[in-house]
């Protein structure tokens, strides 16, 4: 050390040296990890990427599944529809074909801004449906251009696994689905006769409650049971069965009215400490900003088909997140859409349980397992999920229509 150097300057100069040492360990580490995956992604992030092919295709028993076909022979999954107007839907998509084709399907955010505002005539059932299968599947092309799935770019995983729930209105199918690995439901409130009237009968109410009391018999107190008056009963009765329902503590009451009185929801929601919840037949922000800030409901249940896809649902959690409210997304529909759900439930802190009707058995080659009443996240790239066509074969085609009913005593059309 020369007289004219600070003793102190030694441990500074080690210091730096370290740090700086340190910072180029970790630069070289970051930069192997990127090379690595650069190497592992079936496309290089600089290659070309472009829409070629843009087809969508009837499976039973209801759905609408799309496939984008990419030059690079990358391909998405989308489910675009709206239940009961496949048909609707599927030109709705062909619409949109001279858009998609010959767009490199990566900057997702873009082509959803793009599709939405083009339109001149934002939102609606349609329109917006379109728009989300659209998504999913231009999400699923992202994920497996790079090799990762959705999650991991969505922030990665929060959770270690998805809760998930089943439906069942009698005794048997609760206890047949809990030996499956089911350890949550949903119902609906049962009947004698239609939900038509605006006040109902004591006698009417009161057979719905106590039905309910003998599925929560059945279960016990460890199984969660919500219940959906599917917005196809009145504000008077609503309330009837809602203050009836309390001592048995339902997990959520779902559209306890019409979707768009969200007023009386927040009326009913203020009259209970029972979680309402709304948000399937409700799209975009921009509805579900109204649920939040009316306070009509703590459950919002996008769904994935309907909402505005993965990228919506995605900003409808955040918003969500802000006035402490939990998703629990709708899915009524195929496995393409359970996908995308586990995907938005992987990557959002305020996920509640997600709902299914079908695992994927006969659709997809690695259908989805319950156990303990949860899923695995998905480690395959973009959704995770690829059809399995040989077993497809036999449910092509189908002419699903919403059903039409009307009251029993008078002939007056009423919801279903």
């Amino acid at each position: 050390m020369s007289e004219s150097q600070d003793p102190k300057d030694d441990g500074a100069v080690s210091r730096r040296a370290l740090a700086a040492a340190a910072g180029a360990t970790g630069a070289m580490f970051t930069l192997a990890m990127s090379q690595a995956q650069a190497q592992n992604a079936p496309i290089k992030p600089r290659d070309p990427l472009k829409i070629t092919k843009v087809e969508t295709f009837l499976v039973k028993p209801r759905w609408l599944f799309l496939r984008i076909h990419t030059n690079a022979g990358i391909t998405g999954l989308g489910e675009p529809i709206t239940e009961g107007r496949a048909r609707t839907c599927a030109e709705a998509v062909k619409e949109l074909e001279p858009y998609l084709i010959g767009k490199d399907p990566r900057p997702v955010q873009h082509h959803w801004q793009a599709i939405y505002r083009h339109a001149f005539y934002r939102g609606g059932p349609i329109l917006t449906s379109v728009l989300s299968g659209i998504d999913m599947a231009l999400w699923d092309i992202k994920g497996k251009s790079l090799g990762l799935p959705v999650h991991e770019l969505l922030g990665g995983p929060t959770r270690n696994r998805v809760r998930v729930y089943s439906h069942a209105r009698m005794p048997e199918k609760m206890k047949e689905d809990m030996a499956k690995g089911f350890t949550a439901f949903k119902t609906g409130p049962a009947k004698r006769r239609g939900w038509s009237r605006y006040v109902d009968t004591p006698g009417d109410v009161q057979y719905a409650i106590e039905k309910f009391a003998e599925l929560r018999k059945t279960v016990g107190d460890q199984v969660d049971i919500g219940i959906d008056f599917h917005g196809a009963i009145s504000p008077a009765t609503a309330k009837l069965l809602v203050k009836g329902l309390e001592p048995y503590h339902p997990m959520f009451i779902e559209e306890p009215v019409n979707c768009q009185q969200h007023d009386v929801m927040a009326d009913i929601a203020r009259g209970t400490h029972l979680p309402i919840a709304t948000g399937e037949r409700v799209f975009t922000k921009w509805g579900f900003r109204e649920v939040l800030e009316k306070k009509a409901a703590t459950i919002l249940q996008p769904d994935l088909c309907h909402a505005g896809g993965i990228s919506e649902v995605r900003n409808i959690a955040a918003m969500a997140e802000a006035y402490y409210a939990s998703i629990a997304p709708h899915n009524p529909l195929g496995p393409i859409s359970l996908a995308a759900g586990v995907q938005i439930a992987a990557s959002i802190p305020n996920f509640l349980i997600q709902e299914q009707v079908s695992l994927g058995e006969g659709y997809i080659k690695s259908p989805f397992r319950v156990r303990e009443g949860y899923l695995e996240l998905p480690t395959g790239p973009g959704l995770g999920i690829e059809l399995d066509e040989n077993a497809m074969a036999d449910k092509l085609g189908h002419d699903w229509k919403n059903p039409e009913t009307y009251d029993g005593e008078d002939g007056s059309v009423v919801d279903w």
